[in-house]
């Protein structure tokens, strides 16, 4: 099994929209769960001054990317 990719990011943040809408788009038919790092005290400590950041496993991606080099992580991680 695949371990589940998360995008973690916060409300109000325009770059977290920007990936989310990437991911989206380039991601339709594998499933996210956006986690808001002010709701998960670990994630905070470890992004609040890099989201948004795509993690699969230990796996990580992280802003700024494009649609390109999104599609070329998870080709990778899978």
């Amino acid at each position: 099994m695949q371990p589940e990719l998360i995008l973690y990011s916060t409300w109000g943040c325009h770059l977290c929209d920007e990936a989310e809408q990437l991911l989206a788009l380039v991601a339709t038919a594998q499933t996210y769960k956006v986690v808001d790092i002010v709701d998960d005290e670990q994630a905070f400590a470890r992004y609040r001054i890099s989201i948004p950041v795509l993690r699969c496993g230990e796996n990580e991606l992280c802003w700024p990317f494009d649609a390109a080099q999104l599609t070329t992580w998870l080709k990778d991680i899978r």
